[in-house]
């Protein structure tokens, strides 16, 4: 047996193996269940990116395998949370909503706390969670993931706190139940990990080394999922322009990306993150020639000055930049350009500062999505001993919000007055009021009926409000 087929072997036993223990954890449940005359619920909450948000759905479709019905509320009988450890504030909201729990506990003994994804790979976070919050049941992390039903049957066996803390894996495990958010579209994960060790960015520690899926396992689960009425993917991976090359015959970006536009029925492919020292020509190409790749590209800056991208070890500058803006827009004139930007990174000065504005100015964003510099211990710009004070960082931060907001809106409102594409998404709060979004990646919100949800419609894009847009259904 060649080793290519050994790891498809261990792939197909593993699944086998994860769908054995829903099983077992289903027969517990039964019997819970029946005893207590009623269904047993559980809450999913997910904070961070779009992998967890995969990453949930995955959860979610195991927990309805196992017999756990969904609910918004926490008063449940399980509630999991999917944690997220880019920014400080996201692990003290985890802390603060930990309090709240152990409150519900209190009157529910039998309530089952579970905690997973980044936060937990950290070990500080993991050793505070089996000290300050002994209440929690089940802590695992980014890497283990595929087991979440063995995790959750040994809870289910155990009256102590289960822990199960991978530092990293090679195993892509794939065919497991998973439940997803809208039926008409969905993200696919192409790869995990990062190996770029940005020095700000925690991602590469708790997510471990890039791995690539298998080009033919990527394009069977988009044949399912269209074959089931997706019509729309997001590919995604920590830095997608570096797909394939962890595989044992490497395969491009550009070219998975081929092979995605053959599949009969698919009409929208959406992709992120890019990283732009990564960013090939030949992506350029297929993107320009492409019928269904959308016209948006995310592709995140961080900084506008060459000094500080080089600490944050970002591998292009400023001018590198500018012109890679430059040969995207000329290839695809039309292209909606998001971006990230940080604030306030150790030792940046003004005239750094000054640098990231000349770039926003110049490379007219849709978009960009602004943050002030969170230090994440383990991290090399943690150790870096010129911090910027907050009230610098955050006035800075004022600025730059105001100059994206100009430029965004002077960006986005080229479309006013034109009827486009729209995916119609969901009912807004406001009701008989649709979302949706043109391939632009623009929101469009619009009069509709339910009937309307999932379909592409033409819209009438009347009023543009920034980041948004005000329309009617074009006749």
């Amino acid at each position: 047996m060649t080793e290519e087929l050994k790891k498809e072997q261990n792939k197909a036993d593993e699944t086998a193996r994860q769908k054995s223990f829903i099983e077992l954890a289903k027969a517990l449940t039964d019997q819970k269940s029946n005893s207590l005359g009623r269904p047993l619920t559980y809450c999913l909450t997910t904070f961070g990116c779009q992998m967890n948000e995969k990453q949930s759905e995955a959860v979610a479709g195991i927990m309805d395998e196992i017999g756990y019905n969904r609910q918004d509320s926490e008063e449940a009988d399980v509630v999991i949370y999917n944690t997220c450890t880019v920014r400080e504030n996201a692990n003290l909201k985890v802390y603060g909503r930990l309090g709240h729990l152990h409150s519900l506990k209190d009157h529910n003994p039998d309530m089952k706390i579970i905690l997973f994804g980044c936060m937990m790979q950290e070990q500080h976070v993991v050793e505070k969670i089996r000290k300050s919050y002994p209440f929690v049941n089940l802590v695992f992390g980014t890497h283990n993931i595929f087991k979440f039903a063995e995790l959750f049957y040994g809870m289910l066996q155990s009256d102590r706190q289960v822990v199960d803390i991978w530092e990293g894996t090679d195993q892509i495990v794939e065919d497991l139940p998973t439940e997803r958010n809208y039926t008409f579209k969905s993200g696919v994960n192409i790869m995990f990990g990062c190996n770029n060790f940005c020095s700000y960015c925690i991602v590469p520690y708790v997510r471990g080394r890039e791995r690539s899926r298998e080009p033919e396992a990527i394009i069977k689960e988009v044949e399912r999922l269209v074959a089931d009425g997706v019509s729309e993917v997001m590919l995604l991976g920590q830095n997608v322009n570096s797909y394939g090359k962890t595989l044992e015959n490497p395969v491009s970006f550009a070219k998975l990306l081929e092979m995605l536009e053959d599949i009969e029925g698919l009409k929208r492919i959406r992709f992120m993150t890019s990283h732009p020292k990564d960013l090939s020509d030949e992506l350029i190409e297929i993107m320009a020639k492409s019928k269904k790749i959308c016209h948006h590209l995310h592709l995140p800056l961080q900084s506008g000055s060459s000094r500080v991208l080089k600490e944050m070890n970002r591998r292009y500058d400023k001018e590198k930049y500018l012109n890679l803006v430059d040969k995207i827009r000329t290839a695809i004139p039309d292209i909606s350009l998001t971006t990230d930007i940080i604030v306030g990174f150790p030792g940046e000065t003004e005239e750094d500062f000054q640098e990231t504005l000349d770039v926003v100015a110049k490379c007219g964003y849709d978009t960009a999505f602004t943050f002030l510099y969170s230090k994440r211990s383990g991290t090399p710009a943690a150790r870096k001993e010129d911090q910027v004070p907050e009230d610098v960082a955050k006035e800075r931060f004022n600025r730059l919000l105001a100059l994206v907001q100009q430029e965004g809106r002077k960006r986005s409102s080229r479309f006013e007055g034109t009827v486009q594409e729209v995916l119609v998404e969901e009912e807004s709060k406001e009701k008989g009021i649709f979302t949706g979004r043109t391939e632009y990646n623009l929101l469009v919100h619009f009069p509709g009926t339910e009937a309307l949800l999932g379909k592409y419609v033409k819209v009438n894009l009347e009023e543009c409000r920034g980041f948004y847009y005000l329309g009617t259904l074009a006749e």
